[in-house]
């Protein structure tokens, strides 16, 4: 692979728009009409990502990018200079129109692009009514985690991202909000969770330098100390309900987590509503036994395992210890209480 070094851009160019969004062709390898206007695709980088093994292969990938999507396409390139530069950096990217923000990275990386997707409570692109355009959600997996491309069946080979860029297939996918009362607004594409599993996801992202071992390193860690919980839980707005002896509680929009772990089998982001699974009374030896069945989606027949469908779901501790963990996307938001609401097809991806 030719290394373009020095002629990457390293700062995300401003393009100037005259006209209105349009889809993309269904196959920009066909070519368009001399009249089209150029695409204007912003691909997100995270360099430090999976040990800098992200900001090594997109080096690589580049010149096969450019050679698929140049001729039709121009190709920004930003990259991230730390936490939340991804969310200022796709806000600025929609307000100047582009037509495609692409999440280049792990699940850390497409969960900061998602929520800059939003500001003040709505679409970014809902505060510029001058400009009325749709830009769309792209994804090329290069990160440490790649579980919400687990669910559409889509492979961790970038070549096959890249090739759906060209094909330029859109569908409308849905995104979960998280809100705190007195809080900011917190958005997620993949799965929110609640207890244990959040605690395993806090310690595991100290240990990502191992790759996927992190998850079972954070496990581990998070099993010390542990105690199940009984929860409070209202569904769609009804009556309070509640829980006992919670061990772990997930909010699927997606189907897997935690590096491949299928825990809400029946989710996906364009059926207007979550699958919520509890896990009830475990202890460490259920999670050695039935960890087969988590992993390949089939512990919903399992003893103490419930699922149900919802649109939104609020989840309060019954005695207040503030110990609770919540994080979303495998980022830590802090600990309960939470509400969790679903924003059905919200945002056009790219598919």
């Amino acid at each position: 692979m030719v290394y373009l070094g020095m002629a990457m851009m390293v700062s995300m160019a401003k393009p100037s728009f005259l006209r209105a969004e349009q889809p993309l062709p269904h196959d920009l390898s066909a070519g368009t009409s001399p009249s089209s206007r150029r695409r204007d695709l912003v691909f997100i980088v995270n360099p430090r990502g999976a040990n800098g093994r992200t900001g090594r292969e997109w080096k690589k990938l580049l010149p096969y990018l450019r050679f698929r999507l140049g001729s039709d396409c121009n190709i920004n390139e930003s990259l991230t200079s730390g936490p939340s530069h991804a969310i200022d950096i796709t806000r600025e990217a929609i307000r100047e129109g582009a037509d495609a923000v692409v999440a280049v990275g792990g699940d850390g990386t497409l969960h900061e692009v998602v929520n800059g997707f939003f500001w003040g409570g709505k679409p970014v692109s809902k505060h510029d009514s001058k400009v009325p355009h749709t830009t769309a959600l792209g994804l090329i997996p290069l990160g440490t985690g790649s579980d919400f491309a687990r669910t559409f069946g889509w492979s961790n080979d970038p070549v096959d991202a890249i090739e759906r860029l060209v094909k330029g297939s859109r569908s409308r996918i849905d995104v979960g909000v998280i809100t705190k009362e007195g809080g900011d607004l917190h958005y997620f594409i993949n799965v929110a969770d609640i207890h244990l599993s959040a605690k395993a996801g806090y310690h595991a992202s100290k240990y990502k330098r191992f790759g996927n071992l992190c998850y079972v390193i954070g496990a581990l860690q998070a099993f010390f100390g542990h105690h199940n919980h009984d929860l409070k839980i209202r569904v769609n707005n009804g009556e309070w309900e509640l829980y006992p002896q919670v061990t772990a509680l997930c909010i699927g929009n997606a189907q897997f987590f935690g590096g491949g772990m299928r825990i809400t089998p029946n989710a996906h982001p364009s059926s207007g509503n979550f699958e919520v699974v509890t896990l009830q009374d475990f202890k460490w030896y259920d999670f050695i036994l039935k960890l087969h069945r988590l992993y390949n989606g089939t512990h919903l027949s399992v003893n103490n395992v419930l699922s149900r469908s919802a649109f939104s779901i609020e989840v309060e501790e019954v005695v207040g210890t503030n110990s609770i963990f919540v994080q979303s996307d495998g980022e830590h938001l802090g600990f309960l209480p939470r509400k969790f609401s679903i924003l059905p097809a919200v945002i056009s991806m790219i598919s």
